[in-house]
Parts: structure tokens; sequence; C-alpha cells
């Protein structure tokens, strides 16, 4: 459900349809799902409703808005002003590069580097094209979310491309790792760009607030696993990898 000032986005436009354009209440809120047309709104009412939407929401209704139902002249808004998530964060690890790229691109002991992940499945390998599913830990409510993605390595550029094949919630969700030689280590980088669908539980703004706190949480644990192993491998041949 989309909420704007902490009221659903549906509501405010059965409102606005009741104050400006002439609609009984009790229809409103008893046909939701119904055309506009079909709740006795016609071109005027619409004129009135387009008014008040582009004042209000900055956003302009399709001409043939007459055919849409309070839900999905909501879902139209919301999407209008809801822009496209995007998240990029990243952290240096004081390990060589080699070993941040193998260990991070080596997808079936992802449960061993994440604290998330409960398990990894590799489902197919097409060259350095990887598809695999993803299951998590229960969440707080005690449902375990899963997934399938796939993921592409290019070494060359020190950078791996993936994206949801299952996207559940999301209508896409694409994504970018990178990796840099810095003095201290290798930075790596993960961008993420996505959209959520109009009945997923969280919107574009509340799904990047939430992938933004996700993703320092796991760079933070990734760092800590890795530079554990550099150390280790360190301590064992006598100096770092290349």
């Amino acid at each position: 459900m989309t909420v704007t000032h902490g009221r659903p986005l549906t509501a405010e436009i059965a409102e606005i349809l009741v104050a400006n354009c002439g609609l009984d209440a009790e229809i409103a809120a008893r046909e939701p799902t119904a055309p506009l047309e079909d709740l006795g709104m016609d071109s005027l009412a619409l004129l009135e409703l387009s008014a008040v939407v582009a004042d209000r929401y900055r956003v302009r209704l399709p001409e043939d808005a007459v055919r849409l139902s309070i839900a999905e002249v909501a879902d139209l808004v919301a999407r209008a002003t809801d822009p496209p998530g995007h998240t990029e964060n990243s952290i240096v690890v004081a390990a060589p590069l080699r070993l941040v790229w193998e260990l991070t691109n080596d997808v079936a002991n992802w449960p061993d580097l994440f604290t998330e992940y409960a398990s990894a499945d590799i489902l197919e390998r097409d060259g350095r094209t990887v598809r695999f599913r993803l299951t998590m830990h229960p969440d707080e409510n005690g449902a375990v979310w899963s997934w399938v993605s796939e993921r592409t390595t290019d070494w060359e550029n020190r950078e791996v491309r993936a994206h949801r094949v299952e996207t559940g919630p999301f209508e896409y969700m694409r994504i970018r790792w990178h990796y840099d030689t810095e003095p201290d280590g290798t930075r790596m980088t993960w961008v993420q760009d996505f959209a959520m669908r109009p009945n997923a539980p969280l919107d574009n703004a509340g799904m990047t607030a939430r992938i933004n706190a996700n993703s320092r949480v796991q760079l933070a644990v990734i760092k800590e696993r890795i530079e554990r192993v550099a150390a280790g491998r360190a301590a064992t041949t006598g100096g770092d990898d290349e």
C-alpha cells in the first residue's frame, strides 16, 4: 500500500473525488477498484480531478483516466512521485585485489561471507555467468525470502553485473559491483538500481533506505572476514598475494 504523509494514497485520491468532483463518500469507500466512469464521474469531474492531482502531486493524468479505478489512479500518482531506487555503498578492505575478488565472487560460499544468507545454491554455470538461488535466514516475522539471480564477472574491467531473475516485490533489480586498488587495500563498491511493484510492502524510497542500511552492515562484516583470511594467508606465505 502506497502511503504519503502517513495516509494511504488511495484514501487521498478518494477524498479529492468526494470533495472536488461530487463523488459520494460511501460509493468511494465501497468501490475503490471500479472504473471512475462506473462511479458516475464524467469528463468535467475528470478535469477537476486532473487539476487537483496536478497541483498537489505535480502529476498529469492521462486523457482516459476515467477508465481507471481510484486504486489505479493512486498507483499512477505513486509511480510518478516515487523515482526508481538507486544505492551506492563502498568499503576499503585491507587485502589484495585478487583475494577480495576470489572470496566475494565465490557465490556458493556466500553464507560464510554474508550474515543474511542461509544458503546459496548454484543452478547453472555458463562461462563467466552463474545462475543461483539465494535463501535468506527467516526475518523478524518468520518469513523466509528466496529468489534466483544471475551474475556475470568481468575481471578485465574489475566489475561484476547481476540481476534478479525472480524479481519478487521488485519490478527489476540490477546490481553492479566494482573493485579498485587503493593504497590501503581494495575498494569494493556496490551499486543497485531497482523499482518496487505497486503492491510491494515498501515503496522505492523505503527500499532504498533499507538497502543502504543493510549494505553498510554486510560490507563491514565482509571486510572483517576477508581481512582475517588475508592475515592468515600472509602469515602462512610470508607476504601478501598480488
